[in-house]
């Protein structure tokens, strides 16, 4: 009996060990993933942000290229002025980042600007952009650091390139200049958190652009950070996290230099708030493992004191078998839900539909049923990620979810971005009055979806009704039925409802 004993409880301590070392295994590999998933993501967001920026300085150099060979060509006549007047409005219409276009001269006055200067004799001979060019014979463009324009008083970056007489040499500087307000108008789109920060610099570390924007932050030499004195000098793209100097925020940075222009995009987010998802769920679970030792540390310690006594023994294995039933009952209601929505999952769907379709037949009870369809989710997807396209999912789910009320009733993800609604005893008008409730609660969440006609996300449904006129027709039966009318909804401009008629009839349209 001691040997029993000896032997229970070094069981008992081993199991603790045990669950005590894979559940720090299991949160650290858990932190592992998730900081790589949010550099992942991090790194991403900056080639994005980077191929953007290349864009609009590209834009900006094929318009320069275009004004220096005119203006080379044909010369600065007033004639000529008029006509390149013309052309740069015709740019600037179709270029909205384009803050303003200036001809400069050999001396650095302005001969022709898009912007009224500051004085009758302006001269911006002062500029880094203007010595650059006057210094040297290259032809390529160069870009300033952020200026505060002399014309309209706004902060912008200025794109210039050299212009020469036809014997080769200095003749001048066309330069536009794009506001930091493009860039910023873009950067508040994005959500970094509280801490996060996006930025554009340029390659030797000097800030063009940051958000949240602070005007004291421009031409701040970021040079000595780890990014620019280490790890740009082995990489052209990558992420580093280090506490800022500047702050002392311990940040996540991802980083992509420029392949085509002197240009470094940072975006940072704070790693604690990134990290906040994390902490929360493995407080959660330690709490969870914690509340399993001290039942398994109990459960030992019962089960060395009853050895002895058998009958005590017996009891505990009923309360044994009793929380086990109950296990089995949560795990039965775990395997009925879509772990991604919280609805209801597609086994859950048939097996309800099923019972409550015999249940009309039998009180001949009318039995309405929904079928919604997120619109171009497969678009959604492809511009913002799955991951996002599963918040969207959950977020129009609780949507749907709110607008369906009664207990008896029950929303279901019926498959990909489909959700069903089924809503026992309920006739055509209730149902069409649930349908619009949707449709509206939708509408509401102002979902942003830019891959859309519509600009926010919408669904298209598809309503069908079981009446005691179709007592000859079973539950498959009115799912084709409303997935008819889901396909009516679709193929008339979606965001809108269609009802099936009565019978086998067509669908009506509501939008």
């Amino acid at each position: 009996m001691k040997r029993d004993l000896r032997l229970a409880s070094l069981l008992t301590s081993l199991v603790c060990v045990s669950v005590v070392l894979l559940t720090v295994w299991q949160m650290w590999t858990a932190r592992q993933n998730t900081l790589s998933d949010i550099e992942t993501d991090t790194l991403n967001l900056t080639h994005a942000l980077n191929t953007y920026t290349e864009g609009t300085f590209k834009q900006s150099e094929v318009v320069l290229l275009g004004l220096t060979e005119r203006i080379e060509k044909d010369g600065t006549g007033p004639e000529q002025l008029e006509r390149l007047r013309l052309l740069v409005a015709q740019e600037m219409d179709a270029l909205e980042q384009l803050n303003s276009v200036v001809l400069y001269g050999a001396q650095g006055d302005w001969i022709f600007s898009t912007n009224k200067p500051a004085s009758p004799h302006s001269n911006n001979a002062d500029r880094a952009f203007f010595k650059h060019h006057r210094d040297n014979p290259e032809r390529g463009i160069f870009i300033g650091p952020a200026i505060l324009s002399r014309a309209t008083g706004a902060w912008a970056i200025s794109v210039s390139r050299r212009i020469d007489h036809p014997d080769g040499s200095f003749a001048g500087v066309i330069a536009v200049t794009i506001s930091l307000e493009h860039f910023l108008k873009l950067y508040r789109t994005i959500q970094v958190g509280q801490f996060g920060a996006i930025s554009l610099t340029s390659s030797e570390g000097r800030l063009l652009v940051r958000y949240p924007f602070q005007e004291q932050d421009i031409g701040r030499d970021l040079s000595p950070a780890p990014i620019f004195s280490e790890y740009l000098r082995k990489m052209s793209s990558g992420t580093v996290d280090f506490a800022s100097k500047v702050d002392g925020i311990h940040r996540i940075y991802a980083f992509t230099r420029s392949d085509q222009y002197p240009l470094v995009t940072t975006v940072a987010v704070g790693q604690t708030e990134a990290m906040q998802a994390w902490l929360s769920q493995t407080k959660q679970s330690a709490a969870v493992v914690l509340v399993l030792l001290g039942l398994l540390v109990a459960l030992g310690r019962r089960l060395i004191s009853h050895i002895s006594h058998r009958i005590r023994a017996e009891n505990e294995l009923r309360t044994t078998q009793t929380a086990l039933i109950e296990l089995n009952h949560t795990l039965e209601i775990l395997a009925s839900e879509d772990k991604l929505t919280g609805l209801a999952n597609r086994r859950h769907f048939d097996q309800f539909l099923d019972i409550e379709f015999k249940r009309a037949k039998r009180l001949r009870s009318p039995l309405s049923l929904i079928l919604i369809d997120v619109d171009f989710f497969k678009r959604y997807n492809d511009h913002y990620g799955h991951l996002a396209g599963d918040e969207c999912l959950r977020i129009i789910s609780q949507s749907i979810k709110q607008c369906v009320r009664r207990p008896g009733d029950m929303t279901a993800r019926y498959g990909g971005e489909e959700i069903a609604v089924v809503m026992p005893n309920t006739d055509e008008s209730g149902a069409r009055s649930v349908a619009e409730a949707i449709l509206l609660g939708i509408a509401r969440a102002r979902l942003e979806h830019l891959s859309s006609p519509f600009g926010t996300v919408t669904a298209s449904l598809g309503l069908a009704t079981y009446t005691t006129y179709d007592s000859e027709q079973d539950e498959t039966a009115l799912i084709d039925r409303a997935d008819r009318a889901l396909y009516s909804a679709k193929s008339q401009g979606r965001n809108r409802l269609s009802v099936a008629a009565a019978g086998m009839g067509l669908p009506v349209s509501r939008a």
